[in-house]
């Protein structure tokens, strides 16, 4: 991001110690301010989510071929693009390989860790106006889900590529998940042995490894292996009734429960590219037509691209949502 480093926020989590998982319960959360800025003066804060084997400070990494997120921050602002805000980028990596950021007994309670223990830690070292969420796919799954749960905290969001339309963005993965799983011996066996390899980005291992993290956070259960059940059983057989409660945390069946928490943000971001190699454009075209049956006023946009590469969409969505939050001094009430 040009010559200018984030200042890193560390925060001692009391709600992510002792986690089923063993993950840190210290965590790091990087934090943009505009140039000059004053930390006494209020302006609006975005937290920036992630996306699946991702964490907050990788949107911060330098790009030979492109901008960081510090420097497409600093050339908006500077330009006056964009108003002045600060974007909080949060590492909630889990050995799952990433986060939903809801909380679950399988993984950790990281919406309250965010919402109760890293929005209170920035607010305590800078003045902030209101707050919004951004991500991209489980990043922009995480800023949609947020916003519903909590618009007392948030309130205007962007979803960019985010996972919704369950159906069509996560049971194609299940057939490699299920035989990797069974080849291994079990989901304990092969979450084992895929952190003891050397290498961990194969396409059919990030299939396996995505449906094991989206189980653990959609149907978690104490009693089973690693804490969650699979909609599925050894032989293959569907189970309905662990997929409902997947289907329960679909953006796109979640509009419907609240839908007065979404009439209330200030403005709501949703695109996707429309070649996206996750189908996440069907969940976006989804979850748009949801909105819009449950007057939910909100931008949707498509663009010419797929799921990869696409951080430039920041410059869109960043700058919509500190215009609608505004400078003003009003704290959250």
């Amino acid at each position: 991001m040009g010559h200018r480093h984030p200042s890193i926020l560390r925060v001692g989590s009391e709600v992510l110690r002792n986690n089923a998982l063993g993950d840190p319960h210290e965590r790091e959360a990087w934090i943009y301010t505009p140039p000059d800025h004053d930390p006494s003066v209020p302006i609006p804060a975005l937290l920036a989510l992630a996306g699946f084997t991702g964490h907050g400070p990788m949107l911060f990494n330098t790009d030979p071929l492109g901008d960081s997120l510090g420097a497409r921050l600093d050339r908006l602002i500077g330009s006056g693009g964009c108003p002045p805000c600060l974007v909080v980028a949060p590492d909630c990596f889990t050995r799952f390989g990433g986060n939903q950021y809801i909380d679950s007994t399988a993984t950790g309670p990281y919406a309250t860790h965010l919402v109760k223990e890293v929005v209170p830690a920035v607010e305590a070292r800078y003045a902030v106006s209101s707050w919004g969420v951004f991500g991209k796919s489980s990043g922009g799954y995480g800023a949609v889900v947020l916003a519903m749960l909590h618009p007392e905290t948030f309130r205007a969001f962007a979803d960019h590529s985010g996972d919704a339309n369950f159906e069509l963005c996560y049971l194609p993965d299940a057939l490699d998940a299920l035989d990797q799983v069974r080849q291994a011996g079990g989901k304990r066996a092969w979450l084992e042995a895929y952190w003891a390899g050397a290498q961990r980005r194969g396409s059919k291992q990030i299939k396996a490894l995505n449906f094991l993290a989206m189980a653990a956070h959609y149907s978690p259960n104490p009693d089973a292996e690693l804490g969650f059940d699979l909609p599925f059983d050894e032989s293959g057989r569907f189970l309905a009734d662990v997929w409902a409660r997947w289907q329960a945390w679909d953006p796109v069946r979640m509009v419907a429960r609240h839908k007065e928490a979404l009439r209330h943000q200030r403005t709501i971001f949703l695109d996707c590219g429309s070649r996206d190699e996750f189908g996440l454009h069907w969940g976006a075209r989804a979850l748009s037509e949801e909105l819009t049956k449950h007057g939910v006023a909100h931008v949707f946009e498509e663009f010419d691209d797929g799921h990869m590469n696409i951080p430039y969409r920041f410059e869109r969505s960043v700058p919509v949502l500190a215009r609608a939050l505004g400078s003003s001094a009003e704290r959250r009430g």
